[in-house]
């Protein structure tokens, strides 16, 4: 079977650099998957959990927003940040989740921002568990 090369980098590092089978990501405009010889595609990309299937293996690695290009052999994930499951502080996470539905609750402050804490910290345990 042939296989697609991906890399996550983020401004620190490059989080995930392998061929793989397949790709499933959240973009811009919902779902995608993604396998060797897709069309080339630019779009941004949500905070979202990347799921990476490899040799009847999946390994999900956590996104906050950036931009995705495919290209037929390879797809490149510009992220602001990702962090892989080994990488996670569950109890930071939770942590940050918490802060985060007290500051939508209450009202106070930036919404869309709490919003979007929110969303980044429920993906991040979701993919520590």
């Amino acid at each position: 079977m042939s296989k697609i090369h991906l890399d996550i980098v983020t401004p620190e590092k490059k989080v995930y650099s392998e061929d793989v089978d397949m790709i499933i990501t959240r973009a811009a405009n919902g779902d995608i998957g993604i396998m060797p010889k897709h069309a080339p595609l630019v779009s941004p990309l949500q905070a979202t959990i990347v799921r990476v299937k490899n040799d009847g293996q999946e390994e999900q690695i956590a996104v906050s927003g950036g931009f995705l290009e495919v290209r037929p052999d390879q797809v490149t994930i510009l992220a602001e940040s990702a962090e892989t499951a080994s990488e996670i502080d569950k109890n930071r996470a939770l942590q940050a989740k918490e802060r985060a539905e007290r500051r939508i609750h209450s009202a106070e402050g930036d919404l869309i921002r709490a919003e979007a804490a929110l969303i980044r910290s429920m993906n991040r345990l979701r993919i520590a568990k």
